[in-house]
């Protein structure tokens, strides 16, 4: 099965090649070559990727005109053009046209001479090849939305059964959970963010944030819910408030999944906090640090909760 990326360079090599031979110009297949070095991944890093193939070579160009007509033509002029040509390039900040700038000066090298016909030859080529390869991009780029809505469906559920997890540790603290909810949550949350660029980068006229700064929100509420993770390791014994606290995430399993910010989980941990002010003071060591711990799991929680409350859109009744 052939990747997408490679049926769009199939058809800019070929495009570009077809073209190129129209037009009558010898060495038609160095137009496909320089159409897939011209190819890219999104939109703006394909013209990105084409200005700066198209100028390095202009200035390859230049440079090597000057050296090959001074020096003339021996194959030890072309190391010379190497190390004067290849930093101007890259202090023009064309360092990524370095290599289609290698093949255009070389085509000429292979010419011989320095003429306008050879020159314009390799203006034609740069044009068809290149133009054949952000062409190709415009066109088409596959619509992410579909494989977005997966991939946050299953970070958030992940996250549901994460809070799940934490549910029933706290009910029980001799329960040992090995904790690979997390790996496949950062797993997800990293794919979100990589594909909401991507698609960012394809959006030519206007840019929607939207999948970035969710992906932006879950990346630091699991920063959040690591933190969470450790002070739930410290509840090593059964009290009443580990059981009110397991509740809260009992909530949080079902809210996490939902579009919008519902606020009954900010709810219940402000009543929660409430109902531990009014409780008495405890009274072993033991059930001091397990109370500590949960005090301080609900302050991370809170924060949590805030970042939903930021990013996400309210529920609307």
């Amino acid at each position: 099965m052939f990747g997408f990326r490679v049926i769009k360079t199939a058809l800019a090599a070929f495009a570009s090649v077809m073209v190129a031979h129209f037009v009558g110009i010898p060495s038609a297949t160095s137009a496909g070559l320089l159409a897939i070095l011209g190819l890219d991944t999104t939109i703006k890093r394909s013209v990105k990727t084409v200005v700066d193939r198209f100028f390095a070579s202009i200035v390859g160009l230049i440079v090597a005109c000057v050296l090959f007509g001074t020096l003339g033509f021996h194959y030890w002029v072309i190391p010379l053009y190497i190390l004067v040509a290849f930093p101007i390039i890259v202090k023009a900040t064309f360092k990524g046209g370095i290599v289609t700038n290698a093949v255009v000066v070389f085509h000429v090298f292979n010419a011989g001479e320095i003429t306008w016909p050879v020159l314009w030859t390799e203006l034609q080529l740069l044009v068809i090849g290149l133009g054949s390869a952000m062409l190709v991009n415009l066109i088409y780029m596959p619509n992410p939305e579909e494989k977005l809505s997966k991939i946050r469906s299953e970070a958030d559920e992940t996250f549901s059964r994460i809070f799940a997890q934490f549910a029933r540790t706290l009910r029980n603290p001799d329960y040992v959970w090995d904790g690979k909810e997390l790996i496949e949550a950062d797993k997800k949350v990293a794919e979100g963010l990589e594909l909401a660029r991507r698609s960012r980068e394809n959006q030519v006229l206007k840019s929607d944030e939207f999948w970035g700064v969710y992906f932006v929100m879950r990346k630091q509420q699991l920063e959040s819910i690591q933190t969470m993770a450790q002070l739930v390791s410290q509840v090593y014994r059964q009290i009443s408030q580990a059981e009110l606290t397991a509740e809260l995430f009992d909530r949080l399993e079902k809210d996490v999944k939902s579009e919008h910010y519902t606020g009954k989980a900010a709810e219940m941990l402000t009543e929660l906090e409430e109902r531990f002010k009014e409780m008495s003071l405890p009274d072993t060591r033991e059930e001091f640090e397990v109370r500590s711990a949960i005090l301080q799991l609900c302050r991370e929680l809170n924060r949590y909760l805030g970042m939903s409350k930021k990013d996400k859109a309210p529920h609307v009744t």
